[in-house]
């Protein structure tokens, strides 16, 4: 009872510690400690050794000095080595004055170290976990290959703790607004959700497959319907597309779903939520969000995720051009196009370098070229003062020291140019953000798109439901349909999604047709979701937030992969496990498959 009663003072007490070396402070001066931890680095001073030991919590100096350590822990703490594991005791004491770092609570203290066992002896560590301050980090595919030891690194600890935290946060926030945190299927089938499904070959049932859910779109709703009104779940997420930074192939998110609601009721949850994350890592988030459409966000930022911490809104110039423009500007206007550009104030000073960075991203964005002007003391000068006309740029106004950037042709080309364009001159020199952090909604979305053959698709996913006053639509004009569908941005970046559902199974049967799918195809992929909805489903919808990346944003990491623990690469592998590798015949044999390049 009295060694339970003693480590029942700190979580970190074990029979082998009493305390974490990083969570020391003045306050344990004189209290005799054992310590377990890494070796950080050494330094061997003649006589004199010190030992940075480094766990979790942080770092704390071991002094070994003649005058408390043993002869014989003398002579060990001198040969170890970097990254070996040891057990020390010994009494915390106060550094010497010049010593202390008064920024870092357990560096104003040190252990004079009685006792040391090496535990965990290790060889020399293929990357320094360790570095000093503005030494480079390896190379990223051979931190990867060393996961291990990336892992211990203090910025990738300090990360997967706040993780953590905002895991807890997020739970305890949803507990507390009622919702159920309830697990759905990994191992379900496939349906179309917009990526590619990986697939799980049963081995109990030939030639049948199980996917891994790509997210629990279907099970949430059905869960509705079965009357638990409020749930969510900490979820993982499994797409086999291509990667990027920002984008793995199994990725977490907060999946939530609640009963009865409105889009405003589902959004409200969701601020709360994004306020209560963003308050665990410090900042205070003002709500409510402001709401775009995301037409208006279109014309105005050519994005449906606009950053708004800047300025640079797209104006249409159309109607100031006039008879003095360039036979191409005419031309363009005259087959349904628009002369759309940003005037950027003071950005008159751009180089010819920076201008043509401009115009190398709005030409790989689609867009013919770029047509500039800059404002002077003496008027408009630059090629767009013959592209568009001397009285379009008279009538644009502005003041001496802006610069104009803009684009010709139809909106799908203009938006996505201009906003590459308007990414560039955020990113000058001098720009300053009026806000550190801005969330937005974007609503009312279109409810499809067009694919590359010209066929309609889901612009999200196919259980979206249409705006109420575009149903009348839906089968004459289904481009024209908005969606009850909305996004929550934040900096330019799309934080999550989410929709008010389709409860009408008759609707929704509609929606299947108008994606391609016949009557067969509809009942074998989708049946268990209509009888569901056959059954009495109440009016319902929900969000899913991209948990590791907002995880990414709150902890300052530039990628996904710096906020979880065994990340994947751009090619989908696993360095430090080797996945994915090549299945002996035995085992593809057992699952009724054969080895690739077999008839």
């Amino acid at each position: 009872m009295t060694a339970q009663r003693s480590r029942s003072d700190s979580e970190a007490a074990t029979a082998l510690r009493t305390h974490r070396a990083g969570a020391l402070t003045r306050d344990d001066v004189g209290a005799a400690v054992r310590l377990g931890g890494w070796v950080h680095r050494s330094r061997d001073l003649g006589g004199i050794v010190f030992i940075d030991l480094r766990d979790r919590a942080g770092l704390v100096q071991l002094s070994f000095d003649p005058r408390w350590t043993p002869p014989e822990v003398m002579t060990r703490a001198a040969s170890v080595g970097a990254e070996t594991v040891v057990l020390v005791n010994g009494t915390v004491a106060e550094r010497p004055e010049p010593a202390r770092d008064t920024a870092m609570r357990s560096r104003e203290v040190e252990v004079h170290v009685r006792g040391l066992e090496i535990v965990g002896p290790a060889v020399t560590p293929a990357i320094p976990v360790g570095r000093k301050e503005g030494e480079e980090l390896p190379a990223e595919e051979l931190r990867l290959r060393h996961r291990v030891l990336d892992l211990r690194r203090p910025e990738l600890q300090a990360n997967l703790i706040l993780r953590h935290r905002l895991f807890q946060r997020a739970r305890r926030t949803l507990s507390d607004l009622g919702f159920l945190e309830i697990e759905t299927p990994i191992l379900t089938k496939p349906t179309p959700e917009g990526a590619r499904d990986y697939l799980v070959p049963s081995r109990v049932h030939p030639g049948e497959f199980y996917a891994l859910p790509q997210s629990p779109q279907i099970y949430k709703q059905l869960l509705m319907v079965a009357g638990y009104d409020r749930y969510f779940q900490i979820a993982r997420c499994f797409r086999d597309e291509d990667l990027r930074a920002d984008r793995q192939p199994e990725f977490t998110q907060i999946d939530i779903e609640a009963s009865f609601v409105s889009a405003d009721d589902v959004q409200l949850v969701v601020e709360r939520v994004l306020a209560d994350l963003w308050a665990e890592a410090g900042v205070s988030v003002p709500t409510p969000f402001p709401r775009i459409a995301w037409r208006d966000a279109m014309e105005r930022y050519g994005v449906d995720k606009p950053d708004l911490r800047y300025g640079f809104e797209i104006r249409d110039l159309t109607a100031l051009v006039g008879a003095d423009a360039a036979p191409f500007v005419s031309e363009a206007t005259g087959r349904g196009g628009r002369v759309r550009g940003i005037l950027a104030p003071g950005a008159a000073t751009a180089s010819r370098k920076e201008l043509d960075a401009f115009a190398a991203g709005a030409k790989q964005a689609g867009a013919g070229g770029l047509i500039w002007a800059r404002r002077t003391g003496n008027g408009w000068e630059g090629q767009g003062v013959k592209a568009i006309g001397e009285a379009a740029l008279t009538a644009l106004g502005g003041a001496d020291g802006d610069l104009l950037l803009a684009v010709v042709g139809v909106d799908g080309v203009t938006s996505p140019a201009l906003h590459a364009v308007r990414s560039g001159l955020i990113q000058r020199p001098g720009v300053v953000a009026t806000t550190r952090h801005a969330f937005t909604w974007v609503v009312d979305f279109p409810l499809f798109e067009r694919d590359e053959t010209g066929r309609h698709v889901p612009a999200h996913h196919p259980f979206t439901a249409p705006h109420p006053d575009d149903i009348a639509r839906l089968d004459r004009d289904p481009a024209s349909c908005r969606a009850q569908h909305y996004d929550a941005v934040y900096n330019g970046n799309e934080l999550g999604s989410g929709s008010i559902r389709i409860t009408d199974p008759v609707v929704q049967q509609r929606i299947f047709g108008l994606l391609g799918l016949d009557a067969a195809e509809i009942a074998h992929r989708f049946g268990f979701l209509l009888d569901g909805l056959a059954a009495g489903a109440p009016p319902h919808g929900g969000f899913a937030l991209g948990f590791d990346r907002i995880a990414m944003f709150l902890a300052g990491a530039s990628s996904l992969r710096d906020v979880i623990a065994f990340p994947k690469t751009t090619a989908a592998r696993a360095l430090f496990e080797g996945a994915p590798v090549r299945v002996d015949p035995a085992d593809l044999a057992a699952l009724h498959l054969r080895p690739s390049g077999e008839a």
